[in-house]
């Protein structure tokens, strides 16, 4: 898409299903690098960064083909090695799972460093300690990271930030290590364990996946199975939020309610009627909503991927929020297409003080990554007049079937 149309005004009200995580589906399809054999990931997402990641497969040796919507058939048997340098990497962040995974399987890897959504600094430092601590050597040449190891062996590594990148990459190198491998200050978010529960699947010894503390019991081959990817809490909450800007009521279907907590309760904190139903979350707004304030933080925490949404609603809720984003640097860019919008933002670093404005303007703004482009449309459904998102681009990375579901819900939507 180039770019998407929205007049606002219309209240959503229906029925939503969710697709599967992203953030899931993602590093599973590159762990299937380490069976060195044929597996069905289902519940896959049809967006733009998994027709990517299957690219990427191919590119190096992999079969891959869609069985039905949703479904992947991945062959990795003839993959003779994972290196990668050309610029399909810079499309998408999590090629860098392609190093985990290489490691693993051939005791080396070489990839360009990733692209992805331009949120501020996203380091590899906590991916490249975990790999030494397993015995490998890295370094980066001219913008390509290569590992290589003559033997991996499990090792006590204690991760001095908590990053979901580097847990998952240090699990998948670690799966095919010698002995023991324990991961210290973990991520815990919910595709961690996905991933682990996968690999497991295949044979591996994960444990503990969703504390702080991971072990990793080395076993010597993996074997290919059919796995179902879980539903993107990211996308449940964002049309939730969608939901609650045009004071709507919907419900969102296929949805895992733990996974959402944090977002459920800052929408109850701000006076939205939440309602679970085992797997599905109805949301319905019967009154002014007050301002709250947010802060991100690592799973169980509010999720910095929800914090671009929540300030565009924020942004016409009565009174003063005060968002502070604590993962990464570069989250608020958005905010100068919202005040564009009419919205009453000032940022000074990593806080954001929003005044609630009584009504937002179409206009025309440009998605500046995945997120705020999400953000874009939460203030365009429910602003007076017409908005033209452009760069939408950025959307299709991470929603799939986005304008099919919001005109299903009642939105005035169409691309452009």
């Amino acid at each position: 898409m180039k770019k998407i149309i929205i007049k606002g005004g219309n209240k959503l009200r229906g029925t939503v299903n969710i697709s599967g995580f992203k953030n899931a589906a993602l590093p599973i399809m590159v762990a299937t690098i380490l069976t060195k054999d044929k597996c069905i990931i289902e519940n896959l997402p049809m967006i733009r960064d998994v027709d990517c990641l299957k690219e990427i497969l191919i590119k190096i040796g992999a079969k891959v083909k869609l069985i039905e919507k949703g479904a992947m058939e991945i062959d990795t048997t003839n993959i003779e090695k994972c290196k990668l340098t050309d610029d399909i990497n810079r499309k998408m962040r999590a090629s860098y799972y392609l190093l985990g995974a290489g490691l693993g399987r051939f005791k080396e890897s070489e990839v360009l460093y990733p692209g992805g959504c331009d949120i501020g600094v996203r380091p590899i430092d906590q991916h490249i300690k975990g790999f030494e601590a397993l015995g490998a050597t890295v370094e980066i040449d001219h913008g390509i990271i290569k590992c290589k190891a003559d033997k991996l062996r499990g090792n006590r590594i204690y991760l001095d930030v908590v990053s979901v990148g580097a847990t998952i990459n240090i699990m998948m190198a670690a799966t095919l290590a010698e002995g023991i491998t324990i991961i210290e200050n973990a991520a815990r978010e919910p595709h961690i364990v996905d991933v682990a529960n996968f690999i497991n699947a295949c044979g591996g010894k994960i444990i503990g996946a969703g504390t702080d503390i991971i072990k990793i019991v080395g076993v010597e081959r993996l074997k290919g199975c059919n796995y179902s990817v879980i539903p993107d809490q990211i996308e449940a909450g964002s049309y939730m939020i969608m939901g609650v800007a045009t004071e709507g009521d919907i419900i969102v279907n296929n949805v895992i309610p733990k996974h959402l907590e944090p977002v459920t309760a800052k929408l109850r904190e701000m006076g939205v009627e939440v309602t679970e139903y085992g797997e599905s979350i109805r949301v319905t707004v019967n009154k002014k909503l007050r301002s709250v304030d947010i802060k991100t933080l690592p799973y169980p925490g509010f999720p910095t991927d929800m914090q671009q949404l929540m300030s565009a609603l924020l942004s016409k809720t009565k009174g003063t929020s005060v968002v502070t984003e604590t993962i990464f640097d570069g989250r608020f860019k958005f905010v100068d297409e919202l005040k564009r919008m009419g919205a009453n933002i000032l940022v000074d670093g990593r806080i954001a003080v929003i005044k609630g404005v009584e009504n937002l303007m179409g206009t025309r703004v440009e998605a500046k990554d995945l997120r705020g482009g999400a953000a874009l449309i939460v203030a365009a459904l429910s602003a007076n007049g017409v908005t033209e998102i452009n760069k939408a681009y950025h959307i299709e990375r991470g929603y799939e079937d986005i304008i099919d579901k919001l005109l299903n819900l009642g939105a005035d939507i169409k691309e452009g």
